[in-house]
């Protein structure tokens, strides 16, 4: 926490790290040297890929990012599947994410992917062979979302849309004396603001909000005006959990106590509060979190982005699509 407080200026931690800072930024220019000269391999695999990243450590907001793409997708009719490392997860091998996988064999946002979409999802410690394994597997399969790898260079893609929550680019430097994992600007295609108050005017700006109703393990739904008064305690495990905390208290959910979890926690071992209060939480964290509090209630996030965000990509992807075909 200190170290991402000092990121957003340059303070005396800050200037601390700045020599170090100069080695990480001259490997990586050199590792991108060696991926443009051919030394290291950047391989195609035959459709489009489409890649959700950000230049900014920590989560951003990429996932939601990417679930709101497939839906677009595939309301156009495109065969859309989804590649991961599978951040958290406690193997290493490529798999495909099946209904009702274990999400601390897949990762937990890889989980929830696929269960909110249904579509194709593949993790590997490198893309390229998620890549690969999704296609033998879903040979119908014409477009691929990478849910991060902006910097897996060794994955060729068509499209980069980068994504930036309130923070922005912080101070501006490169990890560790900022939070950059590159230099930024950098070329991309799209950019996407998923915060309420993006730090800089260029890009496109979005919404996030909570669904009207709460969903029970077995899909059912409880509708959100229902729990207002109602004794409940609140959990969340992920980069911003007092974000959640505020939009269930904007909508008139007044939690008995607000848990703050760190992100991607596994609740193995976890013990609920001793009250039987009723558990609110999101969905990312109900992937997992239903193995050992099944009564608990998931409240979804509603993510919209702004109309022109869509149809910018459309027009990509259409330009795309006629270079192919001449």
């Amino acid at each position: 926490m200190e170290l991402q407080r000092a990121w957003l200026g340059r303070g005396p931690l800050a200037w601390l790290l700045w020599p170090v800072s100069l080695l990480f930024g001259a490997l990586a220019a050199l590792r991108r040297l060696l991926f443009r000269v051919g030394i290291f391999r950047t391989e195609r695999v035959g459709v489009t890929v489409l890649v959700v990243g950000n230049v900014i450590a920590g989560g951003a907001g990429k996932t939601p990012v990417v679930i709101a793409l497939v839906r677009h997708l595939r309301a156009r009719g495109v065969e859309v599947g989804v590649i991961s490392r599978g951040y958290g997860r406690k193997t290493n091998d490529c798999r495909e994410v099946l209904p009702g996988a274990d999400p601390r064999d897949v990762g937990d946002e890889a989980a929830l992917t696929r269960y909110l979409t249904g579509v194709p999802v593949f993790v590997a410690a490198k893309r390229i062979d998620a890549a690969r394994a999704l296609l033998r597997q879903h040979p119908q399969t014409r477009l691929i979302v990478s849910d991060d790898g902006l910097q897996h260079l060794a994955l060729a893609r068509d499209i980069e849309i980068c994504v930036f929550d309130d923070r922005g680019i912080g101070n501006g430097w490169l990890l560790p004396a900022g939070p950059l994992r590159e230099h930024w600007p950098r070329r991309c295609d799209l950019v996407l603001h998923t915060g309420t108050r993006p730090a800089f005017a260029e890009g496109f700006r979005s919404q996030r909000a909570l669904a009207d109703h709460a969903m029970r393990c077995d899909g059912s739904r409880v509708p959100l005006g229902d729990l207002e008064g109602q004794p409940v305690v609140a959990l969340a495990a992920i980069a911003k959990p007092e974000a959640f905390f505020e939009m269930l208290r904007a909508r008139g959910i007044q939690p008995r106590q607000c848990l703050a979890l760190p992100d991607h926690f596994d609740f193995e071992g976890w013990q609920r509060p001793p009250r039987a209060h009723l558990l609110l939480c999101t969905e990312k964290d109900a992937v997992k979190l239903w193995r050992v509090a099944p009564d608990a209630l998931a409240v979804p996030l509603v993510f919209t982005p702004e109309p022109g965000f869509f149809s910018a990509l459309d027009a990509k992807l259409s330009s795309l699509d006629g270079h192919q075909a001449a």
